[in-house]
């Protein structure tokens, strides 16, 4: 990294102020003298610049100095709080504040800077957002060892003005030794990717996976003076994954800086070497998967129209052994309990991945973690592998399921097996539970069967992340079904060694790693309040057009808090509880001759004036937003519930209380 002559010459005098403002002349030349004394004294030898640097060291002094070094990054968590009032352009927003971040130099970093982007034609004629309206905007989200960062928001263009810098620990004490500082050929063997999604946001805040890339950072190993500049084409997704989206400019620069560097030959032979092993035990495990399908359909000849998917295509049109999109992901402080993580996954939006012109049909896309947590939705596969993920942190044995529900959709959930044989069936998508009791078809037809409560009809095949069982059953009717995992005339197990070659961690393939959960950044109270000033504005303007005066009853709304948070508690763990007390203070707050009505729905976005719109289309709200009659007098009372990944659980109550006219 070279600099100016007049820059070299700031530079070097802001630190001679630094070293005098500390006053580490004065205690060098302390240290040496202490150091001459207690050791050249006897003989006389010489005193090597090692020796002096050890006795600085010993004394603190270069940690007081590295101290007062800091790092500037940009902040990254602001962008995930919306500003109190939409802009017009994103680029009005208030610019964004720097932190200062410590930089510990027994650590090696990787600062990696998106320096704009170029060629995302899709963008080209972007139209000028609307007076008082937001603008459609890019969000890079970035996955590296543990670690997550995410951009400023960015308008889109043909050339989206990206400036962020991100400060990546390439080595870490809870990754490796962290007792010595790691040297080129050490880091040439960390093969973690760096993980990269962007994300595109429209003017109504829907999200969309626009591309999901992996960077490999190694090549920064062998760049001259530790530096190196790299464009990055994107492409897109699902059906157009092989189409160029756009392309990004990255600059890679090695902190501190490599006392030396490898040569180009040396990492593109490592880098050929891992693609030759994961190709071979990728080739490994396919010929294995044809042997356990052909013996699969020898079984029983109808095997070939069950739901046994041993491979699915990821975003990036990647074909991966279904078991790599599950492992074992704890959440440490932000989930408490499997059902709570049940209703978290529950409430991150829902999406089926749609072909290009339609026609009903389904396409094939099992998204990355990353992509899935970034975009905040995704279709049931996404949710089941997450929640099936959970529940293996939580210490249960969990499974994916894969068959079919109603009419014969294709369908995945969750299945738990209890140490006592129980077999509890977790739909992700809403949370629920059903106890799993097969019914006997040997049984004579009077006695009476139990009636199965889940929707669920077929199941071809159960996975997780160290096995895979295909159902070789007579029937692959849910409720005949027997899950005694262990007969293997009931469930054709394949070789946990196979699955293991190819799944984490047992591999060094491209499967990307999973990326820890985020807290929320949503303040509950300040989104609670706010989606409930917009609907009190909006039944006053609907109630206005009817030509009917709006009057709140302020105290009426805050008795309806407890009722929302009761719903959420069942939602969460299955228990009901306060509905006493809730019927009660409202008999207190509506006087004798008077009715009171109430109507409570349940969201997943923040959306007021959408959440308005959908409760219109409900006759029982419209009667009460649209309420007529004497001292009529109305409510509203808004709850947000914030979960991991700002994913929100919203709880909406209408209510109203009227004199009763015969």
């Amino acid at each position: 990294m070279s600099l100016p002559p007049e820059k070299a010459s700031e530079l070097k005098q802001i630190i001679h102020q630094q070293l005098v403002k500390m006053d580490v002349h004065g205690r060098i030349r302390e240290v040496l003298a202490e150091t001459i004394r207690e050791e050249l004294a006897p003989e006389h030898q010489q005193l090597s610049t090692e020796d002096l640097i050890k006795a600085l060291r010993q004394r603190g002094i270069i940690d007081d100095v590295m101290k007062e070094l800091t790092f500037v990054t940009d902040v990254t968590e602001k962008e995930r709080t919306s500003a109190p009032k939409p802009s017009t352009h994103i680029v009005d927003r208030e610019p964004a504040a720097l932190k200062k971040t410590n930089i510990d130099p027994t650590r090696r970093y990787l600062y990696l800077q998106v320096l704009g982007g170029k060629a995302f034609l899709e963008h080209l004629q972007e139209p000028e957002p609307l007076p008082g309206h937001t603008c459609s905007f890019f969000t890079l989200c970035l996955h590296f060892r543990n670690q997550r960062f995410r951009s400023e928001p960015v308008p889109c263009a043909c050339e989206p003005d990206f400036h962020d810098g991100f400060l990546l620990e390439v080595h870490k004490e809870s990754l490796g030794d962290g007792s010595k500082m790691v040297d080129a050929t050490t880091m040439l063997s960390i093969c973690d990717p760096v993980h990269m999604v962007l994300i595109k946001t429209d003017t109504f805040g829907e999200t969309t996976l626009v591309a999901s890339y992996f960077l490999e950072w190694r090549s920064v190993l062998a760049a001259e003076n530790g530096v190196t500049n790299v464009a990055v084409e994107l492409l897109g997704v699902g059906t157009e994954s092989k189409v160029s989206v756009g392309v990004l400019n990255i600059r890679l620069e090695m902190y501190p800086q490599l006392n030396k560097t490898l040569s180009p030959e040396v990492t593109n032979t490592q880098f050929a070497l891992e693609r030759q092993k994961t190709a071979e035990k990728e080739r490994l495990f396919l010929v294995y998967a044809k042997q356990w399908w052909r013996e699969y359909l020898q079984i029983r000849p109808t095997h070939n129209v069950r739901l046994v998917k041993i491979f699915a295509q990821d975003e990036n049109g990647v074909n991966r052994p279904v078991c790599s999109y599950v492992r074992p992901l704890r959440a440490g402080r932000l989930l408490d309990t499997p059902r709570q993580a049940a209703r978290f996954v529950s409430v991150l939006g829902y999406e089926r991945a749609l072909l290009i012109g339609g026609g009903g049909g389904k396409q094939e896309q099992w998204c990355s973690l990353l992509a899935f947590l970034s975009r905040n939705k995704g279709d049931c596969e996404d949710h089941a592998n997450l929640l099936c993920s959970l529940l293996l942190g939580f210490g249960l044995e969990a499974f994916v399921c894969v068959g079919t529900k109603a009419k014969g959709v294709p369908h995945t959930w969750v299945m738990t097996c209890g140490t006592d044989g129980t077999i509890t069936f977790w739909e992700s998508l809403t949370g629920h539970r059903y106890i799993h009791i097969p019914i006997n078809p040997d049984t004579p037809p009077l006695v009476e069967q139990p009636k199965p409560l889940h929707p669920y009809r077929t199941v071809g095949c159960i996975f997780n992340h160290q096995k895979f069982l295909g159902n070789c059953q007579p029937s692959d009717a849910v409720e005949v079904c027997v899950f005694d995992l262990r007969d293997e005339s009931k469930w054709k197990p394949m070789s946990e060694e196979a699955i293991k070659s190819v799944c984490p961690p047992g591999t060094t393939s491209s499967v990307p790693p999973f990326p820890p959960l985020c807290a929320s950044t949503v303040d509950a109270a300040v989104a609670s309040n706010e989606i409930e000033l917009q609907l009190r504005i909006l039944v006053s303007e609907h109630r206005k057009d009817l030509g009917l005066s709006t009057v709140w009853d302020d105290h009426l709304s805050y008795l309806l808090s407890p009722a929302l948070a009761a719903y959420e508690l069942e939602r969460t763990t299955g228990i009901s509880a306060g509905n006493e007390e809730f019927q009660d203070a409202v008999r207190r707050a509506v006087p004798d001759g008077h009715t009171f009505k109430g109507f409570p729905i349940h969201f997943v976005y923040r959306n007021a004036r959408r959440a308005f719109a959908t409760c219109l289309r409900s006759p029982f709200c419209e009667e009460i937003i649209c309420c007529r009659g004497d001292q009529v007098r109305l409510a509203v009372r808004v709850r947000v519930f914030p979960y991991p990944e700002s994913a929100c659980a919203v709880w909406i109550m209408f209510a109203c209380k009227y004199r009763s006219v015969l």
